[in-house]
């Protein structure tokens, strides 16, 4: 038996950080087939370890040595260690799978959220992005409606955790809460103002445009994975207070109208979405609802009051399946198809 049978070496750059640690957690429990695992950060993250499989494992440095013999390289790291390093580890052989915003709207690089575009898959070269973390919740609630009735226009507004930002984000969130009970005035240093009890209509940096860098991606990402070069998406990101779960309010315009019990439908059948949708009883999924899980939840379905519009509500958790269970699911689905 040949080693890819007995399983993989699966390399995770950024180990340490917030994503590469729920990486882990979805890699064991998803049993993916890992025969080695190489956890790697940068050089001050060298000399720890991670927890994988009950044991203790020494994190490296990332370096271009380091993926000699990798078969999966996942990136969760900044996007100038991916630019660096991500074109080292394909010469070397590995399949590399990138959580950053480097290589999205690269045209020679697919853009996947497998139950969305799985097929873009067959056109790698060794190198697959990984959506934005918003993005991702956001394409899993269109496409369902899409694929019943085509889609005309969208109006989004998201509401994204401070996780979204990584462990400072968290961190940061912590700190200020902590400092408010002491009667301390809050610092702000990861977000343009303090969080705490706090929103703030801004993620990541303003553009010339006025519209923020996380907007745009949510824009051109939506496009990329949809195929829908001219799909007309409006949008506006704003942080909220939440340590993990991004939300979003989406007002829809199909092609063909939809009613709402229609839209449920279609929704309720689409792999990894799940409906809580009854107003009747108060429910609707909520950031906490999602913590943990790697389904996406929709709820809120209604027709938009002046129009033939639908309005919906979509919640993911944005370190699963915004970030690792999407990636280590283009694993599988390129062992599946037989890609790698």
């Amino acid at each position: 038996m040949g080693e890819k049978e007995n399983g993989r070496s699966v390399a995770i750059v950024g180990a340490t950080g917030a994503v590469g640690e729920v990486l882990l957690r979805v890699l064991e429990e998803r049993r993916f087939p890992v025969r080695e695992l190489r956890p790697l950060a940068s050089a001050r993250s060298t000399g720890a370890s991670v927890r994988f499989a009950g044991r203790s494992v020494e994190v490296r440095e990332a370096r271009p040595e380091a993926f000699d013999g990798v078969d999966f390289v996942f990136f969760a790291a900044t996007g100038s260690l991916s630019k660096e390093l991500a074109p080292e580890a394909v010469r070397r052989g590995a399949i590399v799978i990138d959580k950053s915003s480097t290589w999205r709207m690269d045209a020679t690089v697919p853009l996947v959220v497998p139950e969305v575009n799985a097929d873009a898959l067959v056109a790698h070269k060794g190198l697959v992005a990984c959506p934005n973390c918003t993005t991702i919740g956001f394409v899993m609630a269109l496409e369902p409606l899409r694929r019943a009735a085509g889609l005309r226009r969208v109006v989004v507004t998201t509401m994204q955790a401070v996780s979204g930002a990584g462990r400072p984000g968290l961190d940061e969130l912590e700190a200020q809460v902590a400092a408010i009970g002491r009667g301390q005035t809050p610092r702000a240093a990861t977000f343009a103002a303090p969080i705490a009890y706090n929103v703030i209509p801004l993620c990541e940096t303003f553009l010339d445009s006025a519209y923020s860098t996380e907007e745009v991606k949510l824009l051109h990402e939506t496009r990329k994975i949809m195929a829908l070069p001219d799909l007309d998406v409006t949008m506006t990101c704003v942080r909220v207070p939440v340590p993990v779960g991004h939300s979003a309010s989406v007002l829809i315009e199909t092609e063909r109208p939809l009613t709402p019990e229609e839209a449920r439908r279609a929704l309720a059948a689409f792999p990894g979405v799940e409906v809580i949708d009854d107003p009747s009883h108060d429910r609707f999924p909520t950031p906490t609802d999602v913590v943990g899980r790697d389904t996406v939840l929709v709820g809120r379905i209604r027709k938009d009051l002046l129009s033939s519009r639908l309005w919906l509500w979509e919640v993911c958790d944005n370190l699963r399946k915004g970030a690792a269970t999407n990636a280590v699911q283009i694993a599988e689905e390129m062992m599946r198809r037989a890609l790698c």
